[in-house]
């Protein structure tokens, strides 16, 4: 078969064909690049012969992290098909919308989630269902569709523009938006990532931030694709688990992203105190705000993480953090991508000032051309070619930028503007606290006020007064919050990424 454009896995397969592709952690299976082309051409056979799928078509999984996944996606670049992951985390309503409104004519799934597929695929009126396992209920099974269909002899020539990917978002606000995801989003990505990450055929990369997510699938997974290197896909996040595997030579981990919620996890498993990390190049964080004690925990292990910002919208990078920068500048998000422009806007639309917080907006050959079906909502994102990301940011004097927390986040007490990441990483300077989030409620005598969501580690204690008065020492004082929530647990989303919405919900009016 001929390696036609923009086909990572074929050329790679002509180049290093022998070369470790790809391991699933769970279940031990390993294919090089020779092996994952033949696989992923076969079920672009199938998905061309037997399930009629054309240029432009959706594709849909609806599974945890399994290497399957990847050969979907890939087996969709060579069609021209639009690979569409799906968070397996929600209710059907919630898929519902999302799979109605992506309308994919095949459903990957694994056996776990056939439930689910099924009143999917009744509901949503799917063609065809293919499970990771046996056949059932109407479903083919995976391998066996792999193994009655031949390599694909040709492939659809694609170019930079060619929508490869629909990745809705989180929708912690509203409806999950389709962010359109193009070939040539996923190429400069690639492209940005390198000079701050040493990206490379070497790298041995551990995926285990959901592949529905932009983090998982493009930070690090494509990018070591593009590469030649090596992922290492892990089903579901575990951070005693994943400790041990970045701390094995053997394995030999090179690269990885977490949010701060992986990274603070990790840190509080009991083997972290004696944990060494001889051949992880890149630990990068993202996602969030990263408190700063977070950052300092990791560091005094030698293992500096290297902050990111980034979104779906983008491909993700816009900003990262150099390596030799992380603790000159710890707590920065870092610089722009090569190839990504970024401004500070402030709220009345001019330049902000070297310190002052406004809007990040960004522009570049990385970001997406819109949203699917939502021509309104990409016109609201955009101005004049420039995505406005809805974060809150600041440069300093050097040109490193701090991401201070998102505009819907952002509170206003007695007319000031409060971040709960600045308060939230102060509270986290307290050695007893397992995790914190701070929200803005309701307030006669200051419209609103602030209120920490505490999580006490195990085995310790810590009262509402210890914690207000740490932080009348440490902040501001229309800053410091004015009650404290004790509660076993606090939400977070598929991602990782705390549910402040559903706080604000439960707790404005505890």
């Amino acid at each position: 078969m001929s390696s036609p454009s923009y086909d990572w896995i074929a050329h790679h397969a002509l180049v290093r064909g022998d070369k470790l592709a790809v391991h699933d952690l769970d279940s031990g299976r390993k294919f090089t690049y020779t092996e994952m082309n033949e696989r992923t051409s076969r079920l672009a056979t199938a998905l061309r012969s037997e399930f009629n799928i054309e240029r432009g078509d959706r594709v849909a999984v609806l599974a945890e992290n399994d290497s399957n996944t990847l050969e979907v996606q890939f087996a969709c670049w060579k069609l021209g098909a639009i690979f569409v992951p799906l968070n397996w985390r929600l209710t059907i309503p919630e898929l519902e919308y999302i799979v109605g409104d992506a309308e994919p004519t095949v459903l990957f799934h694994d056996d776990a989630l056939s439930e689910q597929s099924i009143k999917l695929s009744q509901i949503c009126d799917i063609s065809h269902r293919v499970t990771w396992g046996r056949s059932i209920e109407e479903a083919a099974a995976y391998e066996e569709v792999l193994a009655l269909h031949e390599p694909m002899d040709t492939c659809v020539e694609c170019t930079h523009d060619d929508p490869v990917t629909i990745m809705y978002t989180s929708g912690t606000t509203g409806r999950p938006k389709g962010v359109i995801i193009t070939q040539g989003m996923t190429f400069w990505n690639a492209v940005n990532c390198v000079e701050f990450y040493s990206l490379s055929e070497s790298m041995i990369n551990i995926v285990f931030l959901p592949l529905f997510h932009t983090g998982g699938l493009n930070v690090f997974t494509n990018p070591a694709f593009h590469f030649g290197g090596t992922n290492l896909v892990m089903k579901t996040f575990d951070p005693s688990k994943a400790l041990a595997l970045l701390t094995d030579p053997e394995i030999a981990i090179t690269h990885l992203i977490g949010v701060p919620a992986n990274w603070l996890f990790m840190s509080q498993v009991p083997e972290f105190e004696d944990a060494s990390f001889p051949t992880i190049i890149a630990p990068c964080v993202g996602g969030s705000p990263t408190p700063v004690p977070l950052i300092e925990a990791w560091a005094g292990k030698g293992l500096p993480l290297q902050q990111a910002f980034g979104m779906t919208e983008t491909s993700p990078l816009v900003l990262a953090l150099p390596a030799d920068k992380c603790t000159e500048k710890i707590g920065s998000a870092g610089l722009p991508g090569m190839h990504t422009a970024v401004r500070i806007v402030t709220e009345d639309g001019r330049e902000a000032e070297i310190g002052e917080n406004g809007e990040l907006w960004c522009k570049g050959p990385n970001i997406t051309p819109g949203y699917w079906n939502d021509p309104q909502a990409t016109v609201e994102s955009f101005e004049d070619g420039w995505l406005k990301t809805g974060d809150a940011a600041r440069r300093d004097e050097d040109g490193f930028y701090y991401i201070v927390d998102r505009w819907k986040d952002m509170y206003i007490s007695g007319g000031e503007n409060v971040y709960p990441a600045e308060v939230e990483s102060v509270i986290y300077q307290l050695p007893q606290i397992g995790e914190v989030a701070v929200i803005g409620i309701p307030d006669e005598k200051w419209v609103e006020a602030g209120r920490a969501i505490v999580v006490v580690k195990p085995g310790e204690s810590l009262t509402e007064s210890e914690i207000i008065n740490h932080c009348r020492e440490n902040l501001a004082r229309f800053k410091v919050p004015q009650s404290v929530i004790f509660i076993d647990e606090i939400p977070h989303n598929a991602t990782g990424k705390v549910l402040k919405r559903e706080l604000r919900d439960q707790h404005s009016d505890a």
